[in-house]
């Protein structure tokens, strides 16, 4: 007469021993990252970025004759809500929280300057000097310092982003903080400074090569 041999109450299977042999490695790993005390192992669970662009093109090149005399940097709060028609904002809209930090130029176009604008006495003492007033340039955005502050998606518009290639564009808060920059500097009195300094330029080279009077004016 023979007995069967029972596995015995308490004994834990061979699988389950070398699962929980792994769980404890990967947790001592992990610990060690945690508290950088294996060196190495974080540089291993890491993650590297590549650069893979391509080089700059050149696209075009053009002449300056323009004297950029002065420069203002600008700060605006961009605050764009968008709604739906018929629809709850929870369900479909967005409104978007944007700080944008940009500089415009003001730039005097001595190109413009003819030779009816210069008149030169006999003696070459005196100088008078008739320039198109100062302009303003391109507002420039900057990215270094300009971020979102908050961006608030209904749910169709974040299963839109979710599916598309170009998730949470910022093209539109962009658009309006360099347009909102541009009208800030238009009402600065960025031109008359730029005229000033151009009018100081002018009379210190002018006077370094022997002129005693120089008069400098604007006009359109």
């Amino acid at each position: 007469m023979t007995t069967a041999i029972g596995r015995q109450p308490g004994r834990m299977p061979g699988w389950a021993k070398a699962l929980t042999a792994v769980v404890a490695v990967l947790a001592v790993l992990f610990a060690g990252i945690r508290l950088a005390v294996l060196p190495g192992i974080k540089d291993l669970f890491g993650t590297e970025t590549h650069d893979r662009s391509g080089p700059a093109l050149l696209r075009s090149i053009r002449d300056m004759s323009r004297y950029d005399a002065a420069s203002g940097t600008f700060q605006v709060v961009v605050d764009l809500e968008k709604d739906a028609k018929f629809l709850p904002d929870a369900i479909r809209g967005t409104r978007t929280l944007y700080v944008g930090t940009g500089t415009v130029d003001a730039y005097v176009d001595l190109g413009r300057v003819g030779e009816r604008d210069v008149t030169v006495d006999g003696d070459r003492t005196s100088a008078t000097l008739r320039l198109p007033h100062a302009r303003l340039g391109t507002p420039a955005l900057d990215a270094d310092h300009s971020y979102t502050v908050s961006k608030q998606r209904g749910l169709l518009d974040r299963l839109g982003d979710f599916f598309s290639d170009n998730p949470n564009t910022e093209h539109a808060v962009q658009q309006l903080a360099v347009r909102h920059i541009g009208e800030a500097a238009g009402g600065s009195g960025l031109t008359a400074r730029a005229e000033t300094n151009t009018t100081a330029m002018l009379e210190g080279l002018l006077r370094s090569l022997g002129f005693t009077e120089v008069h400098v004016s604007y006009g359109s």
